[in-house]
């Protein structure tokens, strides 16, 4: 198309030619600027010119928004730059990439810690487990929500003061304050979520969006150190003579559900959570087996052996799940607009919001009060079930397999990995012999789980 001198009255004449979808009109007065019309009528300043024997074409920009002196102006700036032999395509493409550098480093240096812990989290998500999940939570809520159990509103974590820093804030200093500060009044969640900090900010130092932003001194240096408060790990455990007064305490709770929980975890030694998770699509009584959750074994879980005695009981709690509420509740239920159905949990609760069992603490501390027996804590009966089997001289990997722990030796992790009968034949000596000890008669039928006696 011929070149002529433009005007902004010409400029806002110019058409697209007929049939075409575009027209390029060119400027006489600056070599290299055109005005490019579509058939839709959009219209934009352009810049032509060869480089190297290769034509480059830029867009200047839309011709609404730029004056046709300014237009000319960058039209001519672009012209010395291809004179000098550079191409302004990658001049721009290095502006905008150091643009995005800027804004990158910006945001690294202005990123709070809650933030990244929140990016942290989903990014380890399919690698922990669900509680542990869970504890980075708590540990970094802000609280003041109301408690899902109980009254009252939510407490803020012990990692809650950190989150509202900008990342370059975790300084020793700061993290060193923090400590001070979180451990007088709750020393062991403290350490819990110092360590928990720790990884977050190697995590960060992984991170090429966030690596050199936090110093290594925020976790490493002398004065956390110091500061880190030093808790002892908790020892509880009962002893072979506590066996009869515990027992006797525990059977008496009023609740068939938390009374079996509580012999179920002392005679399985598995964590509270994987037994609290127990599904009745887990229990098998024909093959008397357990399939349990597993803190290692995220995936598939474990199975363990359902010795007699609390197989028994299990079909204590099956029988009250399994029959129907009498006519007064099923009209309750009807009023409710709901029906009733079994609960799929083994140890489940018409209070708690997921149905399942959730603070059996209450009732096993009364227990404990009324046998005059020290205080023990539930993970205390985990301990409990690893240190009495040494009475029946079970081997040691008879018993991490049973209660999920690690292989600790060579042998145990590449060569051993005992069949459930093998376990069980152990696992109800364990069980028999801390009946005896608790002075509990009881009659095992092989057969028929379901016909046991007890005395």
């Amino acid at each position: 198309m011929a070149t002529i001198s433009f005007t902004a009255p010409r400029v806002a004449a110019f058409q697209c030619e007929p049939g075409k979808r575009q027209s390029i009109h060119w400027d006489t007065d600056t070599p290299g600027l055109g005005l490019r019309v579509t058939a839709g009528g959009a219209r934009a300043y352009i810049f032509e010119s060869r480089l190297h024997g290769k034509t480059v074409r830029i867009t200047i920009g839309n011709a609404n928004a730029w004056p046709l002196k300014k237009a000319r102006t960058e039209a001519a700036r672009l012209r010395v730059l291809i004179d000098d032999g550079k191409d302004p395509r990658e001049q721009k493409a290095e502006q905008r990439a150091a643009h995005e550098a800027r804004k990158a480093e910006d945001r690294r240096h202005e990123a709070t810690v809650a933030e990244v812990w929140d990016e942290y989290l989903k990014s380890q998500r399919s690698k922990w487990s669900k509680r542990h999940h869970t504890d980075h939570v708590n540990l970094a809520q802000v609280g003041g929500e109301k408690k899902k159990r109980g009254k009252g509103l939510t407490v803020p974590g012990p990692l809650a003061p950190l989150m509202k820093l900008k990342l370059s804030g975790l300084t020793a200093q700061t993290v060193s304050d923090w400590l001070n500060a979180e451990s007088q009044t709750r020393p062991t969640n403290s350490e819990q979520a110092y360590r928990k900090l720790r990884a977050f900010i190697r995590w960060c130092e992984d991170r090429e969006e966030y690596a050199g932003i936090i110093q290594q001194s925020a976790y490493s240096s002398r004065t956390v150190r110091e500061a880190v408060p030093k808790t002892n790990a908790k020892d509880d455990c009962l002893q072979r003579e506590q066996l009869p007064l515990w027992f006797g305490a525990v059977r008496k709770i009023e609740n068939p559900v938390i009374s079996t929980y509580l012999q179920a975890l002392l005679l399985t030694g598995a964590r509270r959570e994987e037994m609290a998770a127990l599904r009745w699509d887990d229990v098998d009584f024909r093959w008397r087996s357990l399939h349990v959750a597993d803190k290692v074994e995220t995936e598939t879980g474990r199975v363990i052996p359902l010795t007699p005695y609390l197989a028994w009981l299990l079909l204590g709690l099956k029988r009250i799940n399994d029959t129907p509420p009498n006519v007064r509740q099923t009209r309750r239920l009807e009023a409710r607009g709901e029906t009733w159905q079994p609960s799929p949990w083994v140890f489940a609760s018409k209070t708690a919001a997921d149905g399942k069992l959730a603070e059996p603490r209450i009732a096993h501390h009364k227990a404990l009060d009324s046998a005059a027996l020290p205080r023990l804590s539930l993970h205390g009966l985990r301990r409990s079930f690893g240190t009495l089997s040494e009475w029946v001289e079970v081997p040691v990997g008879v018993v991490a397999q049973i209660q999920g722990h690690k292989p600790s030796a060579l042998a145990e992790k590449h060569y051993r990995r005992r069949p459930l009968d093998l376990l069980r034949m152990w696992h109800d000596k364990i069980e028999a012999w801390m009946l005896g000890q608790a002075g509990i008669e009881f009659a095992p039928e092989q057969v028929a789980p379901g016909l046991h006696a007890v005395k």
